[in-house]
């Protein structure tokens, strides 16, 4: 066999200048030339690594080949026998950290493994433009009913698999539209609103219910949902964002990453006065964290405007948990990265606004429990920048609402159901959960692992009756 291409085809994107201007997604996609050329690049290995790397466990090899040999149509069937949702996985899962990771090609010396992202969001994209959207045929309805609490992707996975084992599965969102972060979290320029929605419906498709505007634990509780449903899964994410609790956080102008990004992706504030919603413009806007929130963040304030837009990390670029990727995207357009510093106090005009943070620089001692080098502050080397709207992107915990309303639920320290990781069964009887309300926050493939882990043990339940 002659040995495959070493680096990835190419995927065309708009100019870093041009991007920053609007908030159209800035990857163009494979066209089909291009797809079956990177496809070509896959050894088809027996062992299959990158599927052991997959947490829903997709046929790659499988896929790879029929794009290769030009039949995409076979390509999206086989893709969708294990993921539902391979529009958004292949624009946001961290596959270099996956899939990718385990890749055979990427093992080669000056290699790159096999772009297995880009070719999970060719195939559905290609699907979609075909305008022939096929849909499994519907089984034998069991008679069984399973309430899915929570619209984002741990919930609309458990849903599809559910509902294609023939049983009724109604899903309840609290927000007007469904999608949870894939759709008020992640960027319009990352994630289209209209990728999320063409997913969701296919979601419904196969045979889920939605129901919006739906607050389980207010409008009904779980406890009120059990004596209606066979079965409940809580997917309701982490909705609780973290603050650094430092002098001066509660100024005007300082803002968590929650509201920030929500505001501009589900209320469509950029489209002010056109959407009624005040977006939050800022021409010197500090993003605080290092993850995938804080760069999208970041990047959201370019397009909205901002003459500076700085992340500040109290790591290295080395540490940052956000993909590389998305840095580089970052870098490209321009946001400034100021490492090695920590917000310490922020202070404002006579108005009350954030007029300037005081940040203390840091230095690396020995790594500690994440394994990334622990921040130390340096002693005296306080400074002071100016800055007109913060963002504090330092993550979140679980949405309390549920595990507190309901009795004799397991919680953990931080608020997260606690699950067994085999089954997604929580301690009260008939109740599964699933992604960032069990794990805290973490990658929508993850949750969406966790949704097929749950809906397989859910299934084995309804059928059997032994919990």
């Amino acid at each position: 066999m002659p040995r495959p291409a070493p680096k990835k085809v190419i995927m065309r994107e708009q100019p870093p200048k041009e991007r920053i201007k609007n908030f159209n997604e800035v990857p163009y996609g494979y066209s089909p030339e291009e797809a079956i050329e990177e496809a070509k690049r896959c050894l088809g290995c027996k062992k299959r690594p990158c599927v052991e790397g997959c947490p829903v466990e997709i046929d790659i090899p499988g896929f790879i080949k029929a794009i290769a040999e030009g039949d995409f149509r076979k390509a999206i069937k086989i893709m969708k026998g294990n993921n539902a949702l391979p529009a958004i996985c292949g624009r946001v899962c961290p596959q270099e950290e996956q899939c990718e990771k385990c890749c055979i090609v990427g093992k080669i010396k000056n290699s790159e493994p096999v772009a297995i992202g880009r070719l999970e969001r060719f195939i559905a994209d290609w699907e979609a433009e075909q305008g022939k959207l096929e849909i499994p045929p519907r089984p034998t309805p069991t008679g069984k009913k399973v309430a899915v609490v929570g619209a984002g992707p741990a919930g609309l996975t458990v849903a599809g698999d559910l509902a294609k084992l023939g049983h009724e599965v109604v899903i309840f969102e609290a927000l007007h539209k469904p999608g949870g972060v894939l759709m008020y979290g992640i960027p319009e320029f990352r994630l289209p609103k209209k990728i999320v929605e063409r997913e969701v419906n296919y979601i419904r498709k196969l045979g889920a219910k939605l129901v919006t505007s739906f607050v389980v634990g207010r409008t009904e509780t779980v406890e009120e949902l059990l004596g209606e449903f066979d079965a409940v899964f809580v997917g309701t994410g982490a909705g609780l964002p973290w603050f650094m609790n430092i002098p001066g956080e509660n100024y005007n102008g300082i803002y968590s990453a929650n509201e920030y990004l929500t505001r501009s992706n589900l209320m469509r504030a950029y489209l002010f006065p056109k959407y009624d919603t005040p977006i939050i413009k800022g021409k010197r806007v500090a993003v605080i964290g290092g993850g995938n929130v804080t760069i999208d963040s970041a990047r959201t304030a370019l397009r909205l405007g901002a003459e500076h837009s700085m992340v500040i990390y109290r790591r290295s670029k080395k540490e940052m948990p956000a993909r590389n990727e998305e840095i580089a995207h970052a870098e490209d357009e321009g946001v400034e990265f100021h490492l090695l510093n920590l917000p310490v106090r922020y202070y404002a005009d006579e108005n009350g606004w954030v007029k300037e943070m005081e940040c203390i620089k840091m230095r690396l001692g020995e790594p500690d429990a994440s394994g990334r080098r622990r921040p130390i502050p340096i002693e005296g080397s306080n400074f002071k920048i100016p800055v007109d709207a913060v963002v504090v992107a330092i993550g979140q915990s679980p949405n309390p609402l549920i595990p507190q309303s309901i009795k004799g639920l397991e919680v953990g320290r931080h608020g997260n159901i606690i699950v067994d990781p085999a089954t997604g069964k929580s301690s009260y009887i008939r109740v599964w959960a699933g992604g960032d309300i069990a794990t805290g926050a973490a990658t929508v493939i993850l949750a969406m692992g966790a949704g097929r882990v749950a809906a397989r043990s859910i299934d084995e339940y309804l059928r059997t009756g032994k919990w």
